[in-house]
């Protein structure tokens, strides 16, 4: 069954637990809450997850954002692939875009087919907010590929009847970096939209 969120009781929970939010950031929030009741996902543990990993993510900001540095020192952050094999076209480097930072140019070309949308050639497209979170659902959930897009895993294994586990969720984005503290954004969320 479809769930409609509470969204003056989110914020107001959100508030307390985080502080004064700017209107770029609820506006952020406002995007993530629409796509979840346009698709009619039903466990509120895999938004709380996904808001803790964009809060995360975006520095607290909730805009899609580019990755500080971007991708400079980091495999990514040169013209190569994840085989290492270098390309010049096209002549654009994947660093961290977006609501989750993705990264790699095999993660553009897969999302862009996805999506139907020409990540590849126009990454900066990872930046506009629609499509940032379509990206961020699409590779946190099992989504239209039947896959975790990013990793291979996805919200589906972390949170379900039989499992409750935000620490290893974080494999989903990144391994086990900043587990803990992104599992406390989750339960502060889930706090709020529950």
């Amino acid at each position: 069954m479809k769930q409609k969120i509470n969204r003056a009781e989110f914020y107001k929970i959100v508030r307390r637990e985080f502080g004064r939010l700017t209107q770029a950031q609820v506006n952020g929030f406002e995007a993530f809450l629409n796509e979840w009741e346009r698709v009619g996902y039903t466990d509120i543990r895999w938004l709380a997850y996904i808001f803790a990993t964009v809060w995360h993510e975006t520095a607290r900001t909730m805009q899609p954002i580019e990755e500080f540095g971007r991708g400079r020192g980091k495999r990514y952050g040169i013209k190569q692939k994840h085989n290492r094999e270098s390309y010049t076209n096209p002549d654009v480097i994947y660093y961290g875009r977006g609501h989750v930072q993705l990264t790699w140019y095999e993660n553009y070309e897969l999302m862009g087919r996805l999506l139907g949308v020409d990540l590849l050639n126009k990454p900066e497209l990872a930046l506009q907010m629609d499509i940032s979170v379509r990206i961020t659902f699409e590779g946190m959930t099992r989504g239209s590929s039947s896959f975790g897009d990013f990793t291979g895993r996805s919200l589906e294994q972390y949170f379900n009847s039989r499992v409750d586990d935000p620490i290893n969720a974080r494999r989903i984005i990144n391994l086990l970096d900043k587990a803990e503290l992104i599992a406390s954004y989750h339960y502060k969320f889930l706090a709020a939209l529950s």
